[in-house]
């Protein structure tokens, strides 16, 4: 949730000088790369099941494709902590997809968990003399990401049991760039000449694809095959106390005492929905 947190800002920075398909496109191919190197360095098992083909692409189809649509796109209308609070109404609409598809539930303390962390997201966005930042297409794009999530998570619930998370991310994000690769030829390959790198696009290409598209989907794969689709979506509600936190540090926004108490809020609402009760 760091790295995501943080990728709300690393795009908005490259939406300067990229359209939205181009940031995805050269994002995967990086990710994709390092994430079969590392495959190849340690000699991981690559054989996937043929009956599984088809279950890997359409979760490719749901993430990184529709996803990043929605959450690129989302930011160009928006700005990064918007769109971070958005995208963490996940746990929100968690716990119906995986009832429907993996019949996950949910006690009492999950739900409360829920709450409490969400109400401090609405404290951290609706603080006093607040204008929205974003029209209604930015958020229609958003809504879009947060719904592909949902399903992707619900695919790849199925997944894990089999597959390593490594080996399942690489091979999605491989499927992703020949996704992505109609939509830059055609629509956006034209305007990138114009385009001179510096030092903070090329690291922030970097940060992109190695932390938020190759470790953080690695990792947060990892933790649905330990904890399950709701317990590791909740986890979503951090991406905006990263990313108004560190959006403060690099001055690019204000930071007072509304936003912390929000940002406790959210980490008590994160404890109280990983608490367990045991029985004697």
């Amino acid at each position: 949730m760091v790295f995501w947190g943080m990728s709300f800002i690393w795009t908005s920075f490259l939406l300067k000088y990229f359209q939205p398909v181009t940031i995805i496109f050269f994002r995967l191919i990086i990710s994709a790369s390092f994430l079969f190197f590392v495959i190849f360095l340690f000699r991981l098992e690559r054989k996937i099941d043929r009956k599984d083909i088809p279950l890997i692409l359409l979760s490719a189809v749901f993430n990184p494709f529709l996803y990043f649509l929605g959450e690129n796109y989302g930011l160009k209308f928006s700005s990064s902590t918007i769109a971070s609070v958005i995208i963490a109404t996940i746990p929100l609409f968690s716990p119906i997809v995986a009832y429907l598809f993996a019949r996950e539930k949910l006690g009492f303390m999950n739900f409360v968990g829920i709450v409490v962390s969400f109400g401090g997201i609405v404290i951290m966005l609706f603080h006093k003399g607040y204008t929205p930042e974003t029209g209604y297409l930015g958020i229609v794009f958003l809504f879009g990401a947060v719904l592909a999530s949902l399903f992707y998570s619900a695919m790849l619930k199925k997944l894990v049991v089999k597959y390593s998370a490594i080996i399942l991310i690489a091979y999605q994000n491989l499927v992703g760039i020949f996704l992505f690769l109609p939509l830059f030829l055609i629509f956006e390959a034209g305007e990138i000449a114009a385009v001179r790198l510096n030092v903070r696009i090329v690291s922030s290409f970097l940060l992109l694809a190695i932390l938020a598209s190759s470790l953080s989907f690695v990792f947060f794969t990892h933790s649905i095959k330990l904890i399950g689709i709701n317990k590791s979506n909740i986890f979503s509600n951090l991406i905006p106390v990263f990313t108004g936190l560190f959006a403060f540090l690099f001055s690019l926004e204000s930071f007072n005492i509304q936003k912390i108490i929000g940002i406790a809020l959210v980490i008590g609402g994160v404890f109280l929905s990983e608490r367990t009760r045991h029985k004697n």
